[in-house]
């Protein structure tokens, strides 16, 4: 198990820059928003969805009701609904580790379970114990940069204007990563292509729902028709890609 340990946590460290990082920027807005240390441990423990969380804060500050909450939720969120069913085949044989182990699947974590599935593990990393360790080494680090930056936005003066936007550079990064670990880019030229489709159609408030629903007919179509395949990554050796 050790050897799995240790792989698991080498695999998270470019995440743990981010998520550090990122963590720090929640918790330096949520504090602004009178919200202390005990919040931002306990929204990164039992919520821990990045995106979500620096929305919440507005949702919290503003005073939102229950169906607000879960509309928006369920919009920043979506996107999960297509990761967790590419993810099936991969986490099929976790057992008692499976749950956590979904609740524990982020953008970032999808990523590389992806590249494990695509290139294999090195002899003696057991697949199960890897990825269950994975998304709690990542999920440890995103802890961390709440707790950090919850306390500092209590105890710096600083402006911390634009600091939520490194969570769409994240996301940049991650896309820029899954482009070149792939030959068959149909998926990212769909997903980019509806999305602004959506986006001047529906405006920024309301594009989201329309843009996954659009890219999932796309991507449907292009699989019936042979453009993709069934795996996660490309192919190495008939040069298939995810869907």
């Amino acid at each position: 198990m050790g050897k799995t340990i240790k792989y698991a946590f080498v695999r998270s460290i470019p995440i743990m820059a981010g998520y550090i990082v990122l963590g720090t920027g929640f918790g330096i807005l949520l504090d602004a928003g009178g919200y202390g240390p005990i919040w931002a441990l306990a929204m990164s423990v039992f919520i821990y969805a990045g995106s979500m969380q620096y929305v919440a804060v507005d949702l919290l500050t503003g005073g939102a009701n229950l169906i607000t909450v879960g509309l928006t939720t369920l919009m920043v969120n979506a996107r999960h609904l297509f990761y967790s069913i590419s993810m099936v085949e991969s986490y099929k044989d976790l057992g008692k580790l499976k749950p956590y182990t979904i609740f524990g699947l982020t953008d970032e974590v999808y990523s590389i379970v992806c590249d494990v599935d695509d290139k294999g593990l090195p002899e003696g990393v057991e697949k199960n114990r890897y990825c269950f360790f994975l998304s709690a080494f990542c999920q440890s680090y995103w802890i961390i940069g709440s707790l950090i930056g919850s306390i500092l936005g209590g105890a710096v003066t600083y402006d911390f204007a634009g600091i939520e936007f490194s969570m769409t550079a994240l996301f940049v990064a991650a896309f820029v990563e899954q482009w070149g670990a792939v030959k068959n880019h149909i998926p990212a030229i769909t997903g980019v292509g509806v999305t602004l489709i959506c986006l001047i159609i529906w405006g920024p408030a309301s594009f989201l729902i329309p843009a996954m629903i659009g890219i999932t007919i796309v991507l449907t179509v292009c699989k019936r028709l042979g453009f993709i395949g069934d795996t996660l990554q490309d192919d190495k050796s008939g040069g298939e890609a995810n869907v």
